[in-house]
Parts: C-alpha cells; structure tokens; sequence
C-alpha cells in the first residue's frame, strides 16, 4: 500500500509540475500565420556591431544573414514573437508592421556621401545566394504573397532607405518571390505616357494603390520626390531622382493594372490662338463746302525791313 501510495503521488506530482494537460484532436479551420509581410534591411555595420546591436539593444530582427564567403543565418527571434525591426511603419491598410511582420537584417555598409553623390555598397551574390531560400522558406510556411515582400524603404519611406538601390530585387522576382512590373506591358504602356505624362496627383494614387503611404496633396513636394525615389530604388534603381518620368509611369500602371485595358492616349490640348477683330475704319472727313459767294481773302502784304 505504501508503495502504491507513493507511486500515486509521484504520479501527481509529475502532473502539477508538466501544467496544464492539452488535447489537440482538433485544430480549428479559422486561423492563420501572425506574419502578412517579409521586411529586409541592411544594417550600416560590419559583422560585430550588427550581431552586438541586434541581441544587446532595443532594435531586434527574426534573421541577420552575414557577409562570410559562406553566410552564417541567425535565428536570433522566434518567428511566433514580434522582433523590433519596422518601426514607425504601413503599407496598404497596414500599419506598425512589427506585429505582422517577419524582418530579415542583411550585413551590408549600406551606403557612403562622397563629393559625386551618395554611393550604395553591393550584396555579394553568396550572400544573395543564401537569402533567396531563406526567403522562400518563411514565405511558404506562413503564406506571405508575394505583394508582401518588401523593404524597409517601401514601409518606412520617409526615413529609411534599406535594403537601397543595389538589392537586386529582380532575382527575387525571378524565383517568384516579389511582385515585378511585366516588361511587355511596360513597353506598351510607355508610348501613351510620352504623349502627355501624368500629373502629379496621378503619381500619388497609383503609389498609394501600390501600398505606400504618403499624402496626396497634389504637388511635388518633398514627400512624393523621396516615395517617388523609394519606388525607384526598388524597381527601377538605375535612376532614383525621385522625379516623375515615363518609364516610372509606366512601372506603376503596370503594377497597378496588370491585366486591364491600357490607359487611352491623351488627347493633347487644342491650342486655341485669340483672334482680335479688325478695328473699325476711321470715316474719312466730310469735304468741305464751298460758298461760291465768299470774297477770298486778300493775303497779307509783306512789309521790307
């Protein structure tokens, strides 16, 4: 008896200590991933600092993939926790994409002033090479679209400009990874726009209706030439003037409306020229009569000095 007391107990014991006993025979249809968007960085920062930076302050990321010959992948936040990475954040109806994001920190200088411009450091396609399946694993697992892989610069456009202009996001278009603008469809679509380019307002909506978040006041100012630039940076990273062009018209249109009718051709404005009537002609002065009794006058006589 003692000792099946005792095994009781033990028994009991063992059941207090493990918690609370689950049965997961079901598992409910209405669920999804906590993760609707991939994020990717750079850090500014050499292998050290970014490991130091990313596990001993505030700023945080679910991966760091490093700059080896052989990239090292860090796991350092679990995918079911939010790391701190976004920030102050939106795209679409989105914002504070911490909490419904997975961010990925790519070890890279980032970019340098110098007396010609900015300059923006290269990836190594090793390191290319190791993030394309990273990638393409989270996505999979937590049915991440393709419209939602993204950089920083697309989240965050006003203050941030990672992973810059070097990030070749076409490979990753090519693995099926990213969103990418048909070329065909922009080749069709540019035409039109060398007609007559789209005003500014347009700009603004069709990056709106892409995902960025900016005010659509109608005017090129500071905050669509940088969204503009952010844009570019992404698919179109041979010019990031920020100006609105053709080929960056043509870009979104295609993004925006991949498939529909192409935008009618501008019909440009009929310049009309004012034509001021002739003036009226002066009338000519009456003649003059003459009374053909009148004495004519006796002209003055000359008187010598």
């Amino acid at each position: 008896m003692k000792t099946l007391a005792a095994t009781l107990l033990i028994a009991l014991l063992a059941g207090c200590a493990t918690g609370p006993q689950y049965d997961k025979t079901y598992t409910a249809k209405g669920q999804s991933s906590r993760a609707r968007f991939l994020v990717l960085h750079y850090t500014v920062s050499d292998r050290p600092s970014s490991i130091k930076i990313l596990t001993e302050q505030q700023v945080s990321a679910h991966y760091l993939v490093t700059d080896d010959p052989k990239p090292v992948i860090y796991n350092l936040v679990d995918e079911n926790n939010a790391a701190w990475h976004a920030g102050n954040s939106s795209w679409k109806n989105y914002t504070q994409l911490n909490n419904s994001s997975i961010g990925i920190e790519i070890v890279n200088p980032g970019w340098k002033d110098t007396p010609t411009g900015r300059v923006y450091a290269p990836f190594p396609q090793s390191q290319i090479d190791a993030i394309i399946p990273l990638v393409r694993d989270i996505v999979t697992r937590n049915h991440i679209a393709p419209e939602n892989v993204l950089g920083h610069s697309d989240i965050a456009p006003l203050r941030k400009q990672d992973p810059g202009p070097m990030f070749p996001w076409k490979q990753f278009a090519d693995a099926g990874l990213v969103v990418w603008p048909d070329a065909t469809r922009v080749a069709a679509i540019a035409p039109i726009f060398q007609t007559q380019l789209p005003d500014v307002a347009w700009y603004q909506k069709k990056l709106a209706a892409w995902g960025y978040g900016l005010v659509q006041s109608g005017n090129l100012d500071e905050q669509t030439r940088t969204v503009l630039s952010a844009f570019q940076m992404k698919y179109r990273p041979a010019n990031i003037d920020g100006m609105p062009d053709v080929e960056t018209a043509a870009l979104l249109e295609a993004l925006t409306n991949p498939a529909g009718p192409l935008p009618p051709v501008p019909v440009p404005p009929v310049l009309t020229i004012p034509v001021t009537p002739p003036a009226e002609p002066t009338p000519a002065p009456a003649p003059a009569v003459v009374d053909p009794n009148a004495v004519p006058a006796t002209p003055p006589v000359k008187v010598q000095q």
